[in-house]
């Protein structure tokens, strides 16, 4: 079975065939970072995270592309609210942003362009699309004529273009031709950054800049976009009019992955509901809020509650456990150069997590039960099968993104005390005083220290909270 996916703009599920043999370009539309991301932000960031490793796990050579819009009307308040820059708002986001990614054990992009820096990308393509009669300059603006691409522009969201509202996102609301006209470029503000083009001072506007930089890295014609669903309309609707209109053929398949409320509820300021990536540190580890986030299908709605986190903090550390009793008894050995042919077929399915998480789980229990009847052989085939499965998902438990260095160091200390407190437990044991034993035992668990006996002898971790 080949790699298959839904493709919103045809509202289909496609065989994916790329444009070039083995090669895939994949753009995803990056953060505006006008503040610091919530975990509906970091669940699109690990969602792509997955499709790319997949695409690379099957064989793949990937050129992926990353934006940051770091100039947008959103950003610009912020900054007059607060008092500061705006470059300083957007750098300061984004760099929390970039941690979040790599906390969560994101893969860089191959390349994440800022809007700031391809203004000279985005008068070529206004000027191509000025010339073929799609695009005029008016009251300082430059703006898309919505009514020049009639016939193609609402085929993403599946609109008719008289059903549309007006696209709101200029001052200078009369100067348009059509209500439903967008801004390619805004003319200049007092007090606004600003950058020179033939039409005059101002900035870019939102949907001009992916396409511009989508067609600098990636071609005039590439392979996967990707974004929320909140994006297809006007923004990625947009894209693909004025991408189009100036000749690229642009994207070949659209993918737009589900958003994630808070008990029911869309995240809001005004609510008062945003839950930021440090509010779920207390309560669990990178690892376990990664296999929370990637747990529910991409394009599905997903709804955050702490039972739900909880969910998936218990159903990781099972993962982990058999790991590390595993490795404990065979060692760690390598990762399985071949996935189980269910777990392929699962991501060949419109990258379908959950019934791949499901067949992770099942080697997990036949690891333990292999464990369990001492069959080193077993557990050591079914490590390296968890291991090979948990990497693609990027939740191996022993990679070492999820081991930091002094935590190692202190873990090694630890590991040596409790080796000590724990022959002096099978030393009481030995001389039947099981008084004493059970008491070194209580005295552990008390240090949040959980001891299981095992075949091989006395095996220690900390409880999980």
């Amino acid at each position: 079975m080949s790699l298959r996916l839904y493709d919103t703009s045809t509202r289909s599920v496609r065989t994916f065939e790329p444009l070039e043999e083995g090669r895939v370009g994949m753009y995803v539309c990056g953060a505006t970072p006008q503040a610091s991301p919530h975990i509906g932000h970091l669940r699109s960031g690990v969602i792509y995270d997955v499709l790319l490793r997949w695409l690379r796990a099957s064989g793949y050579d990937v050129t992926f592309v990353r934006n940051v819009t770091d100039i947008d009307d959103k950003i610009l308040r912020v900054a007059a609210e607060g008092g500061v820059p705006w470059f300083a708002v957007a750098e300061g986001n984004q760099r929390v942003f970039s941690e979040g990614y790599d906390l969560l054990g994101c893969l860089p992009p191959t390349i994440e362009p800022r809007a700031t820096g391809h203004v000279p990308e985005m008068i070529v393509l206004m000027r191509l699309l000025m010339e073929r009669g799609h695009a005029y300059a008016a009251g300082g603006d430059v703006y898309f004529d919505v009514r020049s691409w009639a016939e193609h522009y609402g085929s993403l969201s599946n609109q008719k273009i008289e059903n549309m509202r007006s696209a709101e996102d200029s001052p200078n609301e009369e100067a348009k031709r059509d209500p439903r006209d967008f801004a390619l470029w805004k003319g200049a503000k007092p007090g606004e950054p600003t950058w020179d083009t033939p039409w005059g001072e101002g900035r870019p506007g939102w949907h001009l800049e992916c396409s511009a930089m989508a067609r600098k890295y990636l071609g005039p014609v590439f392979d996967i976009h990707g974004g929320g669903v909140d994006l297809i309309f006007p923004h990625h609707e947009n894209e693909i009019a004025q991408s189009q209109a100036a000749g690229d053929g642009f994207a070949r398949y659209w993918l737009h992955n589900g958003l994630l409320t808070i008990n029911g509820e869309k995240m809001s300021k005004s609510v008062g509901n945003v839950v930021l990536l440090t509010d779920l540190l207390g309560r669990a580890r990178p690892a376990e809020i990664r296999y929370y986030l990637v747990s529910a299908h991409y394009r599905s709605l997903m709804d955050y509650t702490d039972a739900a986190l909880a969910e998936g903090v218990s159903a990781y550390q099972r993962i982990e456990g058999f790991v590390t009793r595993a490795a404990e008894v065979v060692g760690p050995g390598e990762p399985a150069g071949q996935l189980p042919a269910a777990f392929t077929a699962a991501l060949d399915d419109d990258l379908g997590v959950p019934q791949a998480l499901a067949v992770l789980h099942e080697a997990v229990r036949e690891g333990n039960s292999a464990l369990a009847a001492d069959d080193a052989a077993a557990a050591a085939r079914h490590l390296a099968e968890v291991r090979a499965m948990a990497g693609v998902l990027g939740l191996d438990p022993l990679d070492p993104q999820w081991a930091g260095t002094a935590e190692d160091d202190l873990h090694t200390v630890v590991d040596a005390l409790v080796k000590v407190t724990l022959e002096q437990r099978q030393a009481a044991r030995a001389r039947k005083d099981y008084a004493a034993a059970d008491a070194i035992r209580d005295g552990l668990t008390a240090a949040g220290i959980v001891v299981e006996d095992t075949p091989h002898g006395p095996r220690w971790e900390l409880k999980r909270t």
